[in-house]
């Protein structure tokens, strides 16, 4: 397939057509960004509504990860000055999804670093979320790293109904992202996950030197392994990591890239994640040209937004983070 026009592609993929790998798909990157954002918004209108999912996250665990991705403040192998401190107690993190809860978040997710949440750090994660199940009503999310099949299941028996396991670019550059484990130990993880019954979140990050070729084979991949919800995360480069002296993506560059992932993965939550602040009004135009979904709170090693803040922005651009029905009962409002 051939893209030549915007509108007639976004009525074929709302008519069912989905891009596959090997289309031509060069009319993606060269088209007016207007014109890619119109499609992105009636994709978006058609397959989620009005509907934007927020989630939040607590860092559970934090530094002297063993892995070197370069973008990473957490690894050990780079000089961040981030404060360090073992598996928080299940009391902290309780609070935490209470007070999120209550501000009117969807999800709450328990982050750690290393390689891999094991041993006492994996049992007092999976006592935390067995109490936050039994006591809370927020969506639970977990994101801890290469796990077992084992572990995936007593994730699921405690009461967790996502995971977050980012493949963060495409196999061609994640070498030069990571050299400690590798792409298809990401993608091995993912399948297991969705296989115990997760609803899996996957996505990366751009900025890190990658290519367009490279971002567009991302969502291709993430359509492939049939991913419903998509962090879009733009690097801050933090000084003391591998890419401390990359240079900040232009807004238009983040704007173009949600478009395209809504083209690709027309039915998916397209989540804004880090980088929000390097987009005109903190990725409010982002909200009406592609992106159903936000991390909000405080982001990890990254600035983010408000709740309350987040769900104004909301309000004022005429969408609702409550649960509503899809205009076309697409996934988008219910994950």
């Amino acid at each position: 397939m051939k893209i030549t026009s915007i509108n007639k592609l976004t009525d074929k993929i709302i008519a069912g057509l989905r891009i596959k790998r090997g289309d031509d798909l060069s009319y993606l990157l060269t088209a007016p960004l207007a014109e890619l954002q119109a499609g992105a918004r009636r994709l978006q209108d058609h397959f989620c509504g009005n509907h934007i999912d927020l989630c939040t996250i607590i860092n559970g665990r934090s530094g002297r990860c063993g892995e070197n991705c370069k973008y990473c403040a957490q690894a050990a192998c780079h000089h961040t000055g981030i404060d360090e401190y073992p598996f928080l107690t299940k009391e902290e993190i309780i609070k935490n999804a209470k007070a999120n809860q209550d501000a009117g978040a969807n999800r709450f997710a328990i982050v750690t670093s290393g390689r891999a949440l094991a041993g006492q750090d994996f049992d007092k994660a999976i006592d935390t979320y067995k109490t936050m199940n039994e006591t809370l009503s927020i969506d639970l999310c977990a994101s801890h790293g290469l796990l077992t099949r084992e572990q995936f299941k007593r994730l699921r028996a405690a009461g967790v109904t996502s995971y977050h396991h980012n493949i963060e670019t495409s196999r061609r550059y994640f070498p030069q992202i990571c050299t400690s484990h590798t792409y298809d130990d990401r993608i091995k993880t993912i399948k297991i996950a969705q296989e115990e019954g997760f609803c899996v979140c996957s996505g990366g990050i751009i900025g890190m030197g990658e290519t367009w070729e490279d971002r567009i084979d991302m969502a291709i991949s993430l359509q492939e392994l049939g991913i419903e919800s998509i962090p879009i995360n733009a690097l801050m480069a933090i000084p003391g990591t591998g890419l401390a002296n990359q240079p900040a993506l232009p807004a238009e560059d983040i704007l173009r890239t949600i478009a395209i992932f809504r083209f690709v993965n027309p039915t998916a939550n397209i989540r804004l994640a880090a980088g929000r602040k390097l987009l005109p009004q903190n990725g409010a135009t982002a909200f009406r040209a592609g992106a159903s979904a936000s991390i909000t709170g405080n982001m990890l090693t990254t600035s983010g937004t408000t709740i309350k803040e987040d769900m104004q922005m909301l309000a004022d651009l005429g969408l609702t983070n409550q649960n509503e029905t899809a205009v076309n009962s697409g996934t988008c409002g219910a994950h």
